[in-house]
């Protein structure tokens, strides 16, 4: 009776083994869409991580640089292929929890049109301001913007971006009135800080923490909940008189809707995987960025719990993008 009973079983484990579609997976070249720009820090990252995955998987993971709309047009080039696992993408805060709230017409559904593989990263930002602007702290920044309410301009690389969100966040929780620039690129503000035409920024620590190691910059403090290994000098904001304050900017990969739950599963541990590498950790930390590993589900919760935090701030903001 017992033999009668294991054997069908038996039988369908052989065959689900010999099954092609998950025993060849991949079998040819993996495209990464980045929906951003080449050179920037999402593409660095992504590129560092691809190349890990390319050399574990067997297969080139090509980048395949799609910006413009707010991570809307590559996101959606995403949508629209085929969930075998052969095309993925950067999803990150911007296209997976603030765009919801930023644009009346979004396109996707992150639950409905995306599948989630699993957060990759975590980037900070450091409130940097222009050389010249008479404070060098936190508090003497609230201290001087109450006083001087609107004097003080702060740029972003674009509405709904941590960059903009992240100010506004600490302009409701310190009362304070910033005036808000909005520019394409964050090298086009930094340069525009430096000069003077800015006075205050919130920016990607891969991209400011080189300015402030140079003396271009003063930074005032870190958005993150602790201080960072790479700029332990720097106090958090949180610990500068903003008590719980906290912006971080995250990202991992996404694919299309439907993937099938094996090859989900396969993407994840490989990612796991790639992530603990020694080059791909150092190549982080270098970038300002600290690798920030998640299951399918945690990355989904994430994505939720911050697209809550984040329609407040542009409720109060008035941000939108069109």
């Amino acid at each position: 009776m017992l033999r009668r009973l294991l054997l069908p079983a038996f039988l369908l484990a052989a065959l689900a083994g010999t099954l092609p579609a998950l025993a060849a997976y991949p079998e040819k070249p993996i495209r990464l869409i980045v929906p951003s720009a080449p050179g920037g820090a999402p593409d660095a990252l992504m590129r560092a991580l691809g190349q890990q995955l390319s050399l574990q998987m067997g297969v080139p993971v090509v980048i395949d640089n799609k910006p413009g709309g707010s991570y809307v047009i590559g996101t959606m080039d995403l949508v629209k292929s085929p969930p075998d696992g052969y095309t993925l993408a950067y999803g990150n805060v911007v296209s997976l929890a603030t765009n919801k709230s930023l644009m009346a017409n979004i396109p996707y559904d992150v639950d409905k049109d995306l599948t989630l593989v699993g957060n990759a990263l975590r980037v900070s930002n450091l409130m940097i301001v222009n050389n010249d602007v008479p404070v060098k702290t936190v508090p003497e920044l609230i201290a001087y913007a109450r006083k001087n309410p609107g004097k003080l301009a702060f740029a972003s690389d674009g509405n709904g971006t941590t960059a903009h969100l992240g100010v506004e966040l600490f302009k409701a929780m310190t009362g304070t009135h910033l005036l808000h620039v909005p520019y394409r690129a964050a090298t086009s503000a930094v340069t525009d800080l430096i000069g003077g035409g800015i006075q205050l920024m919130m920016v990607n620590a891969p991209v400011s923490g080189p300015l402030v190691q140079a003396g271009k910059v003063r930074a005032l403090g870190i958005s993150s909940p602790q201080r960072s290994p790479t700029y332990p000098d720097i106090p958090t904001i949180a610990e500068s008189g903003v008590p719980g304050f906290e912006v971080t900017a995250w990202g991992g990969i996404v694919g299309p809707a439907h993937m099938p739950k094996e090859i989900v599963t396969r993407l994840n541990a490989e990612l796991r995987t790639a992530l603990a590498a020694p080059a791909v950790r150092e190549r982080f930390r270098m970038l300002g960025a600290e690798t920030a590993p998640s299951s399918p589900e945690e990355f989904l919760a994430l994505s939720r719990s911050e697209t809550v935090k984040w329609a407040k701030i542009v409720k109060f903001s008035g941000a939108r993008v069109d």
